[in-house]
């Protein structure tokens, strides 16, 4: 043995015992089968795990903050597929607004589809994109990149101030 090792096993005597003691186990393979009781299944898996951050956008004061849920999508088949990928024409979504110093909620379905061709008769013009693709769809939830595309028409109707 070195000098340290017996200079320390003289000063703190139980390492010599902790030494001969992992020797001993490392002797005796220990065959146990532990099996779980009872199983948990996990709530959410970290791949469906959503940050409710994306789904919310704020207006320019920061007092408001906006969540939007789909309620009806169209089945229509989305155009150049390759170009732009899977998306969904969305028809009608629940809005729900929160008012951060008041923590009042307001909520409002609107359907999209017929804001959009009320826009258009009376102002011939509209500038909804009701197209999303599905990788800003989140539970049900439109990511807050979407939000203002979505709302567009509604907003300059007045039926949403945000």
């Amino acid at each position: 043995m070195s000098d340290y090792l017996s200079m320390k096993r003289e000063i703190f005597p139980e390492s010599e015992t902790i030494n001969e003691e992992e020797s001993n186990r490392k002797e005796k393979p220990v065959n146990t089968n532990f099996k779980p009781t009872t199983t948990h299944e996990t709530k959410t898996s970290f791949d469906e795990f959503i940050d409710e951050r994306i789904l919310l956008s704020h207006n320019a004061f920061g007092d408001k903050e906006m969540k939007i849920k789909i309620l009806e999508v169209s089945d229509e088949i989305a155009p150049l597929v390759t170009k732009f990928g899977d998306r969904v024409k969305i028809n009608k979504i629940i809005v729900t607004i929160k008012h951060l110093q008041t923590q009042q909620i307001e909520e409002g379905e609107f359907d999209i589809e017929s804001i959009e061709k009320e826009l258009a008769e009376k102002r011939h013009y509209t500038s909804t994109n009701r197209w999303v693709p599905t990788r800003d769809i989140k539970n049900g939830y439109v990511t807050n990149s979407r939000h203002t595309s979505l709302i567009s028409d509604a907003a300059a109707l007045d039926y949403i101030t945000f």
